[in-house]
């Protein structure tokens, strides 16, 4: 999630100390994903155990991650993203300790020679022991790193970090790509006294130490990437049990901040019903063995898994729910069950999980809630560059419309493309689909699927395969390029004549809706025109129930007048 929201999070912070931005970054570590080289692409993380000590007071980490790797190709050298403000000071490959000569990190990727060849299908454990002064975001979570606040009132220690942007490699050595995801993680957190470090997946034990820090150790299975996440402060908790109507059990978890016991308990209300529509409309919660978390940070709020992020200071909008915390929890199923395997297809994650709030809405109140939120969607959407390219991106290449990217349309042109989609194929075949590409099967059960990752190719095969249909010109059209199709309308007497104009005259042959003095018709457009016969003083509106993504020169001279201002 690094969707432009208005709402603020009521924090303190010593803006002095933080030094945000600083320690800079190189251009490496701020990269996350891309095209990757062959051998570090050959790299798969089986295992991540990572012990880390948090000092607050010297806003420093020190921290050794032991990582288990197994290599599809031959390697003489681990390329590991790290960022170098946490220097390496000692490594060990296969329990025996290398040289200091045998590693380097000049840019942000840490290079390690390794003792012996590794051939096809070897496995090798990397030991690395690290530490320093990380990267300060500097707006979390639209930017990167650690977030070192204070709690209003007692200024307690509040800390957090964000990795989505510019990737693990900010706080623990890692795969920085998608598909670097680790298919298990440990994480030992060592806090000071009196705080609490609610993480990713399941909670193992607190060790009290001699000093009476306490560390927090913690189990998740394949979390992506940047989702490893650090949550430290004076918390408080509300906890209850999930029945779910697939017929298993889990927990809920929400930490907060003492003194708004009301407003968090007003939240945690939200949490069952919530669940209980995705997993109506979609499947099962994935990670029923786990927890679902929430935690209270002092930045808006990331997809997290299991422990996503949640800053929107208890924050409502019209449409009667928190749409922060149910964005975020949504990327349980869309980003995190579903992980894209490359940058380049993240609308499956945003585009999804906006489209999601929406149909929320539906399923709380009716059409009207909906259609009053895809109007607000629909009046944000800037067309400056396709949704997918087609190649291996970048993160920032996908959000930053400076750097060619579609920027805030991946979430809401995203969800009116599915919108679109729904209303084309129909619903029994739109969540069908869903299914498929969250799942990879249609009849998803507690213990019968595993987390998996999706392209953009493979849904539109999976389109074909459950329409049996090839709509491979609609996601040409709605997602591979930039401008809208265009409807043209030409009256001439009793004849009315409809005609597609699709960027870069691509075939086009979407049907769509024609109410004629009330009465609506579905008119095909095989060849991306059609013409009806309609007595010339007919009232007819084209798309009366708006299902349909168009230019609309409304919507184009609003977002005119409203850059003018």
């Amino acid at each position: 999630m690094r969707l432009a929201l208005l709402a603020s999070v009521a924090m303190t912070t010593d803006a002095a100390a933080q030094k945000r931005g600083e320690p800079p970054i190189t251009a490496t570590t701020q990269a996350s994903g891309g095209a990757i080289e062959p051998a570090r692409a050959a790299l798969r993380l089986e295992h991540a155990d990572l012990a880390i000590d948090v000092l607050p007071t010297a806003y420093a980490l020190h921290g050794v991650a032991t990582l288990t790797l197994r290599t599809s190709a031959p390697q003489t050298e681990l390329q590991i993203d790290l960022d170098r403000n946490l220097p390496v000071t000692a490594i060990h490959i296969d329990g025996k300790p290398l040289n200091p000569a045998a590693w380097r990190n000049p840019e942000g990727r840490l290079l390690i020679t390794l003792p012996r060849p590794l051939q096809a299908g070897d496995r090798v454990v990397a030991e690395i022991a690290y530490g320093g002064t990380p990267h300060v975001a500097v707006r979390a979570p639209w930017d990167d790193g650690l977030v070192w606040a204070t709690t209003p009132g007692e200024k307690k220690p509040w800390i957090a970090t964000t990795a989505e942007g510019y990737g693990c490699d900010l706080f623990w050595p890692c795969l920085d790509f998608p598909q670097g995801e680790p298919a298990l993680v440990d994480l030992h957190i060592t806090v000071p006294a009196g705080l609490k470090a609610p993480s990713n997946g399941k909670l193992l034990r607190v060790e009290t130490r001699a000093d009476d820090r306490t560390t927090w150790h913690w189990r998740a299975t394949s979390p992506n990437p940047y989702d490893v996440a650090l949550n430290i402060g004076p918390y408080q908790e509300l906890t209850a049990t999930y029945k779910s109507r697939f017929g298993n059990s889990f927990p809920l978890h929400y930490w907060y901040l003492p003194g708004r016991e009301a407003k968090a308990r007003a939240l945690f209300a939200e949490f069952a019903p919530t669940v209980d529509f995705y997993e109506s409309v979609i499947g099962p919660f994935p990670w029923g063995d786990e927890k679902l978390g929430v935690v209270e940070t002092p930045h808006m709020g990331m997809e997290h898994q299991t422990i996503n992020a949640y800053g929107n200071n208890y924050r409502k909008t019209p449409s009667g729910f928190d749409e922060i915390f149910q964005h975020e929890l949504g990327h349980e199923w869309f980003g995190n069950q579903l992980t894209a395997a490359d940058w380049d297809d993240y609308w499956l994650h945003e585009g999804y999980t906006q489209y999601m709030q929406p149909l929320y809405g539906q399923w709380r109140e009716g059409d009207a809630r909906y259609a009053a939120m895809m109007d607000e969607f629909r009046r944000v959407i800037r067309n400056k560059a396709p949704i997918v390219s087609g190649k291996s991106r970048t993160e920032e290449a996908v959000y930053e419309e400076d750097k060619g990217g579609a920027g805030q349309d991946i979430y809401y042109k995203g969800a009116w493309v599915l919108h679109t989609l729904r209303y084309l194929i129909g619903d029994d075949n739109f969540f069908e689909v869903t299914r498929r590409i969250v799942y990879g099967r249609p009849d998803p059960r507690p213990g019968n699927f595993k987390p998996r990752f999706g392209t953009t190719p493979e849904y539109i095969g999976i389109v074909r395969q459950v329409t049996g249909e090839d709509l491979q010109w609609f996601f040409d059209v709605y997602l591979y390029a930039a401008e809208l199709p265009e409807l043209i309308e030409e009256r001439a007497g009793d004849r009315l004549t409809l005609r597609w104009k699709a960027p870069g005259d691509r075939p086009f042959p979407l049907p769509l809706d024609v109410s004629i003095d009330g009465k609506v018709q579905k008119v095909p457009m095989p060849g991306g025109t059609a013409t009806l016969t309609v007595p010339a003083a007919a009232h007819v509106v084209l798309d009366p129930d708006a299902h349909i993504l168009r230019r609309a020169e409304s919507v184009e001279a609003l977002q005119r007048w409203a850059q003018q201002r």
